[in-house]
Parts: structure tokens; C-alpha cells; sequence
């Protein structure tokens, strides 16, 4: 009865440091990840500006593809972007930085994205900041 309960506790042991490694595979970047970030968003926020010379057009277009370079290695590394624009609010992907009324969209509805949000592996890093519509 001991052996059985002793091989048991010994399975249970090393199924939990299976875990706990599987774990630190797929969360050991998200300090990196959320380090990452700000760069992004300062490439979006750099890319809603209009553009008025030759120069800055092709700037920008360096710029967007940049962004996409960034978007297919952080994807490939498990971060994956939360960008809500016209879904249903949920408060475990979104924080509601403000809310509006209108009529013509349907109530607890994203009406804007603020900041993208981010999930590293399915795990919640960022929430998605939004405007929502409350009527």
C-alpha cells in the first residue's frame, strides 16, 4: 500500500514539474513581450498621421512594413493582438476607458480601440483599451 501511494506521489511530482516547465516554455518571453509594446504602438500611432510628401509616403510604407515584420515575429512567438473595434465588450479582454451614447450601435458594443490589447499563449498581458457604446 505505501509502495503504491509512494509511486503515485512520485508520478504526481514529476507530471507537476512537466507543468511547471511547459509553463515557463510558453510565459518565459512575456517580460520581453511587454517590453515590446510601446514600440508597437508607437509604429501605429506613427502610421494614423497623414502623409504629404514623396519622402514620408515611402517612410511610412517602410514603417507598415516594419510593423508587419514585428506583428509575424511576435504571432509566432504567442502573442496574439486584441483588437476588439465593433465586438461586444468583454471585461476579461477590455478595459472600458470611457462610454458613449449611440443610438445607431448596439448597446455594450466597442466603438473605438484606444490601445490594442495583447494575449501571450492565451494569457491576458494587456487589456484591450476601448469606448464603449451605453445607451
Amino acid at each position: 500500500d505505501e509502495v503504491l501511494r509512494a509511486r503515485a506521489e512520485m508520478e504526481n511530482v514529476r507530471k507537476r514539474a512537466e507543468r511547471e516547465v511547459q509553463n515557463a516554455r510558453k510565459f518565459g518571453i512575456e517580460k520581453f513581450a511587454k517590453e515590446l509594446l510601446p514600440v508597437v504602438d508607437s509604429i501605429e500611432q506613427a502610421l494614423k498621421h497623414e502623409v504629404k510628401l514623396d519622402e514620408a509616403i515611402a517612410m511610412k510604407e517602410g514603417i507598415e512594413l516594419t510593423a508587419k515584420i514585428l506583428e509575424d515575429i511576435l504571432n509566432k512567438n504567442g502573442l496574439k493582438v486584441i483588437d476588439p473595434q465593433g465586438e461586444k465588450f468583454d471585461p476579461n479582454l477590455h478595459e472600458a476607458m470611457a462610454m458613449i451614447p449611440n443610438p445607431e450601435v448596439e448597446n455594450n458594443t466597442v466603438f473605438e480601440v484606444f490601445q490594442k490589447g495583447y494575449l501571450l499563449n492565451g494569457r491576458i498581458i494587456r487589456a484591450a483599451k476601448v469606448i464603449v457604446v451605453k445607451n
